[in-house]
């Protein structure tokens, strides 16, 4: 069995992914305050992903797992997204 050793992240990279969680959070917060029509859903949706993939890769340790397992992990969130999508354009042509 081939087992690797996985390296823990510094203080000073876990702690500016954190500053950046934040500093998206604020940005999440003045997008929302803004009127920017339909395009609001898509900003809060793509600042809320941006935050996912840090807590998924950084702090759920996905950056240091074998390439096989980040690539099924995209195909499903693509999936995911395709069916979300499908979703939206439905309730906007009814």
């Amino acid at each position: 069995m081939n087992q690797t050793a996985h390296t823990a992240l510094s203080f000073r990279c876990l702690t500016t992914v954190w500053i950046l969680l934040l500093v998206l959070t604020g940005i999440t917060v003045g997008v929302s305050r803004l009127d920017l029509g339909a395009i609001n859903i898509w900003a809060a949706l793509g600042i809320a992903t941006l935050k996912a993939s840090l807590v998924v890769f950084y702090f759920m340790h996905l950056k240091n797992e074998p390439k096989l397992l980040v690539i099924c992990l995209f195909i499903a969130l693509l999936t995911l997204a395709a069916f979300i999508g499908l979703t939206f354009l439905d309730v906007l042509y009814r």
